[in-house]
């Protein structure tokens, strides 16, 4: 029989194992950020277009390859990190598996310039699909260039699996910040179609936080400190009631990398145990340095997940840290029986002293002076004085005068009585027609038998074509509010903000201002509580920047569904009896009344058949 096993060709096997390290144009963003650090680069700018499908390209100030290894990187595990199987648990910088050029090479045009400060001139190579196209000698500043150009090239399957712009420039943007919070000592700038997004100078970690995701944030963060043999922690928590609906915010650094951890997350979860709403999620930005002996990185392709010898160690004192941290800073309640929190001295009057009160006393003063006395066996006793009773009596009128009160004649106010429309028989059958199940189902008589409504969804289904319909017509009634109210977002969040502003408009919102880290609104739809605005924002900006579009695929359908999404009522709300009928009323007036705007079951129905059934 023939042998039917062969080895694989180089540029498949590249395109294979590009499979494993380049996802996305994010998976671009990650491995040339990483190799800029490695580099010791202390300014580095990223320039994205197309979210990265037609460009991205990475200019470090580091200290340059030279011609030989500038041609060796772009080859399978060639790398200058590591020697031997042992230096995998010494590891200290980031690229280290040798395959990330070689799998960008693999799928897309890649053009390296590079230049290292002793050379007078540098080296220019240019690979299309694993292929060298050219090698020459070029000017260039010192430092390192890298384009990518037309990922997915040659593998259109590949390419037609990435999602919108919207979504892939949102996987970019969270790889930079993972990238640059990790690393505030470098400097860091981020293009995004010819428009500057991030311009991030070197600072502290506090304050590349708040270039990052807004001045507002300085105020939400609470500094956590912790210092062991075994772990050393430094970062900062969110307040509790600044947490938010999305986990967008939440990050944890092992030795300078960007982590993802289920299990350290829960040991966050369990510290802001009691402190957060139902479905709200704190924000967390940790480092935590460990002994690299202690931990395995090169268990994942992205190297974003790592292997810990000593989880529980670390659950523990990460739980302890972070509840330390909410409780030193007033942030938790504290257990304490005797302390009076009302008598605590203000940190202004710490180290004043106290003024002694003077006192003066009236050493002529004697109440009893103008009272009579009775002395007896020693003892004197005050004389009550019964000569003027009669004054107590002063205003009141003698019994059996014609002003005398006559309570016989009071009249007490009583509501007007009504002539019903309907016969008592009529009027108690229509009080009865809905009923609130567990405070989640409506249940409704019909002909055939018995509906039950979904509140929450039907109530989904309601708002989003009424939505639907405000933006189409653009006839949102807006309800104006006494005072503006300003909130705060990041800066990608505005963006996102600034492309919906139109239907938002059409809903009902109006916008006095919209600035680089906040808006400002003086009006909102009607029915829609000013406490909720951030809420519903939030959510929207959530939905839209992680909605994957389809064939009809519309922002202003996205839109109706995620507001209708934050308004509608939830499960648990307690229903009036008019409440429940207009539900029904405004359901079955609806152009599909039987799902929600997600698509799932808003009501049932249950004949008097299968009702009886039930009791044979």
């Amino acid at each position: 029989m023939a042998d039917i096993i062969q080895l694989l060709p180089d540029h498949v096997a590249n395109q294979i194992a590009a499979g494993e390290v380049v996802q996305r144009p994010a998976s671009v963003v990650k491995e040339l950020l990483e190799n800029a650090i490695d580099a010791e680069a202390d300014s580095i700018k990223l320039i994205i277009k197309d979210a990265g499908k037609t460009l991205v390209q990475v200019i470090d100030n580091g200290k340059g390859m030279s011609n030989t290894d500038a041609r060796l990187s772009f080859e399978r595990h060639a790398t200058s990190k590591i020697r031997s199987a042992d230096d995998l648990f010494q590891l200290h910088t980031k690229g280290f598996r040798g395959e990330a050029l070689a799998s960008i090479a693999a799928i897309a045009h890649v053009e390296l310039k590079t230049k290292q400060e002793a050379n007078d001139v540098g080296n220019a190579i240019v690979i299309e699909g694993s292929n060298v196209a050219s090698q020459n000698v070029v000017v260039t500043p010192k430092g390192t260039s890298i384009s990518v150009k037309n990922l997915f090239f040659n593998i259109p399957a590949r390419r037609n699996f990435l999602k919108s712009d919207t979504v892939e420039l949102r996987h970019v943007i969270d790889e930079f910040h993972r990238v640059a919070l990790a690393h505030p000592n470098i400097s860091f700038a981020f293009y995004n179609n010819g428009s500057e997004t991030f311009n991030l100078p070197v600072s502290n970690f506090r304050q590349r936080i708040v270039n990052i995701f807004g001045t507002k944030t300085n105020e939400k963060l609470v500094p956590v400190e912790e210092d062991t043999e075994v772990l050393k922690i430094s970062g900062f928590v969110g307040k509790p009631e600044f947490a938010k609906k999305t986990r967008g915010e939440q990050y944890f650094f092992v030795n300078d990398r960007f982590i993802k951890s289920a299990y350290l997350n829960h040991a966050i979860a369990s510290a802001f145990e009691g402190l957060l709403k139902n479905g709200t999620h704190a924000s967390y930005f940790l480092n935590l340095a460990v002994d690299p002996q202690t931990i395995d990185i090169n268990i994942h392709p992205t190297k974003t997940e790592i292997k810990f010898d000593d989880e529980h160690t670390l659950y523990a004192l990460l739980r302890s840290a972070v509840k330390h941290s909410l409780g030193q800073f007033n942030i938790a309640p504290v257990l304490d029986f005797e302390r009076d929190p009302s008598l605590d001295t203000p940190y202004s009057y710490n180290k004043n002293s106290s003024n002694t009160p003077n006192i003066e006393v009236d050493k002529s003063f004697n109440p009893f002076k103008d009272e009579s006395k009775i002395k007896g066996g020693g003892t004197s006793f005050k004389k009550e004085s019964v000569s003027n009773w009669e004054s107590l009596y002063v205003g009141l009128e003698s019994k059996g005068t014609k002003n005398q009160h006559d309570f016989s004649e009071v009249h007490f106010e009583s509501e007007a009585k009504t002539i019903s429309m309907f016969s008592n028989d009529k009027e108690a059958e229509h009080t009865h027609t809905t009923y609130q199940l567990h405070n989640k189902y409506i249940v409704s008589t019909i002909k055939s038998g018995m509906l039950v409504i979904d509140q929450h969804r039907a109530h989904q289904r309601i708002l989003y074509e009424d939505f639907l319909k405000n933006m189409t017509t653009k006839e949102g009634i807006s309800q104006q509010l006494l005072f503006p109210l300003e909130l705060h977002f990041s800066t990608q969040e505005i963006t996102v903000i600034n492309q919906l502003k139109d239907d938002l408009e059409h809903t009902g919102f109006v916008f006095s201002n919209v600035k680089e880290s906040s808006v400002e609104i003086t009006g909102v739809p009607v029915g829609v509580p000013e406490s909720e605005v951030s809420i519903i924002l939030e959510q929207l900006i959530s939905d839209v920047e992680n909605e994957v579009p389809d064939s009809n695929f519309s922002a202003t359908d996205l839109l109706a569904k995620s507001m209708a999404k934050s308004l509608a009522i939830k499960t648990g709300q307690s229903l009036q009896k008019e409440e429940q009928e207009h539900m029904v009323n405004k359901l079955f007036a609806c152009k599909a009344p039987n799902v929600s705007p997600t698509n799932r079951t808003t009501f049932i129905t249950m004949s008097v058949d299968e009702l009886d059934k039930k009791f044979i």
